[in-house]
């Protein structure tokens, strides 16, 4: 631990450090950004509010409880193509020559057959109920039809072409369970089940603000020394994506109080604040001061690249995330921590992200943290990098479709496999 007295506050550098000694007796010990995430997600816990709201607006939500099936699907045996019930007994004689057979009857999807007669057959479409005493289905493109009847070839197996009743679901089944994300197929087979209504959990609420003097509105005019604003509409994008409700309290100016007045207004309305900038320990960094008077921090700092300086507390009893001001640094850490702490705390059961062991197409000698590369498939199935990975150069992650995770001390060389997180898994 550096040692370093007021008397002896030269350099800002000297200054820095001892502030940060002074708030955190523990600043310069960083932990992995695995056991980061674990404490982060030990910490979500699930918002316990719920709403019952029309099945048909449902995208994307949370399931509060689980979902059984009051019917079975298909709730008869009923055609998987367009075609000819039959009787398969009337066939076997297909073994030695061709049989043909009158039609008695013609059945489409919605209605209802009446009982097949032996040395008939019944013209049946997809999805229409299998009439009594029919076995089977000849699909019509196995059959020859003229106007003395329909001509069979070669002999059927009972049970062929016939979707059976519960074979995708039984009544009484649990179809979905609690904590399962609505998806457009999990509202689909709901829908099959009858459902016209689900309770979900809420929408999460969360404050978020972005502390800086510097930072400008795109539109205005941007002054000597100004930078525009790109990360509150980077997290507002990210954040409704995820389908969270979010309070926006704009930009900060870089005063103490001006912080802690932005965290005491966000956490009278959110269940998770966010914010961006102000985390170091310069005399304009305000966020560590400020959860100090309002609350706790639980963590800081983490052996990761970009992203180091990454906070966990609580402000005013409200769980707050302070991710870097460096517009890359704050879109990683949104995406590898802040993210599942988000959804777990929608409620979410599954956040695990599954990484992808795709070949580097480029070499790459890591530092000591542990690196997210921005980086993007090519067409030989391989992994390009952007050639600058600089936490500031905010092109990087539009140019790039992916993240590549490198262990720290990691001597990477072309042809070797990465783990691979593609951006369209953080956004599905």
């Amino acid at each position: 631990r550096l040692k370093i007295r007021p008397n002896n506050l030269s350099s800002p550098k000297r200054r820095r450090a001892f502030h940060a000694v002074r708030l955190f007796p523990n600043a310069f010990a960083m932990i992995s950004y695995a056991e980061a995430l674990e404490r982060l997600l030990l910490a979500a816990k699930p918002i316990e509010d719920t709403e019952t709201i029309p099945l048909l607006y449902s995208t994307n939500r949370v399931l509060a409880h689980d979902v059984v099936s009051p019917i079975s699907v298909p709730g008869w045996d009923n055609s998987q193509m367009d075609g000819y019930a039959v009787h398969t007994v009337d066939l076997a004689d297909g073994k030695l020559g061709p049989v043909r057979l009158a039609v008695s009857e013609r059945i489409t999807a919605g209605s209802v057959g009446t009982k097949l007669e032996r040395g008939t057959v019944a013209r049946i479409f997809t999805g229409a109920p299998l009439p009594e005493g029919a076995d089977a289905v000849v699909p019509q493109e196995d059959v020859e039809v003229n106007e003395d009847g329909v001509l069979f070839t070669k002999p059927v197996k009972p049970g062929a072409w016939v979707r059976r009743k519960g074979s995708d679901v039984e009544a009484g089944s649990t179809v979905l369970e609690a904590g399962a994300r609505l998806t457009p197929g999990a509202i689909g087979m709901l829908t099959s089940r009858g459902r016209g209504y689900v309770t979900v959990r809420r929408r999460i609420r969360v404050g978020i603000f972005f502390s800086g003097d510097e930072l400008v509105q795109p539109g205005e005019p941007l002054p000597p020394g100004g930078i525009y604003n790109s990360n509150r509409f980077t997290m507002r994008s990210l954040l409704m994506m995820l389908g969270c409700e979010v309070i926006d309290l704009g930009s900060i100016p870089d005063s103490l109080d001006a912080t802690v007045r932005a965290f005491e207004k966000a956490a009278d309305a959110a269940d998770v604040i966010l914010s961006t900038g102000g985390m170091s320990v310069g005399e304009e960094d305000h966020i560590k001061p400020a959860v100090e008077r309002l609350g706790k921090l639980d963590l800081w700092r983490v052996n990761l690249k970009p992203g180091k300086p990454l906070a966990y507390g609580e402000v005013c009893g409200v769980p707050f995330i302070g991710l870097p001001g460096n517009p890359v640094s704050g879109f990683v850490v949104f995406l590898m921590m802040a993210r599942p702490f988000l959804l777990r705390r929608m409620g979410l059961t599954n956040v695990d992200l599954k990484a992808l062991e795709i070949r580097a197409d480029f070499d790459w000698k890591a530092g000591s943290r542990e690196e997210f590369l921005r980086v993007r498939r090519n067409d030989a199935g391989g992994l390009d990098l952007y050639p600058t990975q600089n936490s500031q150069v905010l092109s990087s992650c539009a140019w790039a479709d992916g993240l590549a995770d490198i262990p720290g001390g990691a001597s990477l060389k072309r042809g070797d496999l990465v783990r691979y997180y593609p951006f369209c898994e953080f956004f599905a």
